[in-house]
């Protein structure tokens, strides 16, 4: 599994029994510090991976960040809602005594993020979503300018069909641009690892979550109260851009930075900029 820069890896237990793996760049000294919950996309560990923890701490910043359900050291939850796996999220923070905090996400992160602002709105200062994936909206534009979207295709028609698919499915090379590879060959390397790390146990999380975004996610977008900014990249294969002017329309307090030239990786080379966003939106 991919490494944690600095801090801890600890779990927690819930009501129903299932362990909660998170992981958390605070210490004991760092109680009053302010708090930012990376959502990890999917597949990932939920390690706070290095790209992530140093602009975060250039910033004075804490990071908590918790592995899903079905992801290793997070106990499986067969049918669960993007707000079944916030909840879980908003319970480790109450275990780590963190009141209120910002929250962002990418890709499959998103979601969660935002569900975390719906569901604890009086906790949440500022919200980030980077190439998030927009409820599912019933038809076929949701779909369109995805280079690859068999899987959450195949999560429409129910868990077996989501399932089977993931025994054969291969990742389609198209569903990056050349910026995207070279993110990934240099400040985000480490993204690649912690993906292949996510899904080394199986395919579970990854399944589960693909059910969870084309399912109704259990929380409305218009109980999101804070600030939140969507950050897209306009060549994104993976998540188009109609997703986030799907998303904002829907927002009662969005803001979209749209950055033309970036893919589904490459826009993540904004997230220094977008923690500078939430330290003037919400820190104080």
């Amino acid at each position: 599994m991919a490494e944690l820069t600095g801090g801890r890896v600890g779990s927690i237990a819930r009501p129903d029994g299932r362990s909660v793996r998170f992981f958390d760049t605070g210490g004991p000294d760092d109680a009053d510090t302010p708090v930012v919950v990376w959502h990890h996309g999917t597949p990932q560990t939920g390690a706070v991976i290095q790209p992530v923890a140093e602009a975060a701490a250039a910033r004075g910043l804490r990071v908590v960040s918790v592995a899903r359900p079905g992801y290793p050291g997070s106990d499986a939850l067969p049918g669960r809602t993007v707000a079944d796996a916030a909840a879980d999220v908003l319970a480790v923070l109450d275990a780590l005594g963190v009141d209120g905090f910002a929250t962002l996400g990418a890709s499959g992160g998103g979601p969660h993020a935002l569900a975390c602002a719906a569901l604890a709105p009086s906790r949440v200062r500022a919200v980030v979503s980077l190439a998030g994936i927009a409820p599912y909206w019933g038809d076929v534009d949701w779909f369109a300018g995805m280079a690859d979207p068999d899987g959450l295709r195949a999560a429409l028609a129910g868990r077996d069909a989501r399932a089977a698919h993931a025994e054969t499915a291969e990742f389609d090379p198209e569903s990056f641009t050349d910026r995207d590879y070279e993110t990934l060959k240099g400040p985000w390397a480490a993204l690649g690892a912690d993906a292949g790390a996510g899904a080394a146990e199986g395919h579970t999380g990854e399944v589960d979550d693909d059910l969870a975004y084309v399912a109704p996610w259990g929380v409305e977008l218009g109980a999101v109260s804070a600030p939140t900014l969507l950050v897209q990249g306009g060549r994104d294969r993976v998540i188009p851009a109609t997703h986030a002017g799907w998303m904002l329309e829907r927002l009662r307090r969005g803001e979209l930075w749209l950055r033309p030239r970036e893919g589904h990786v490459s826009v993540l080379t904004a997230l220094p900029v977008a923690l500078d966003w939430v330290v003037a939106t919400s820190v104080r």
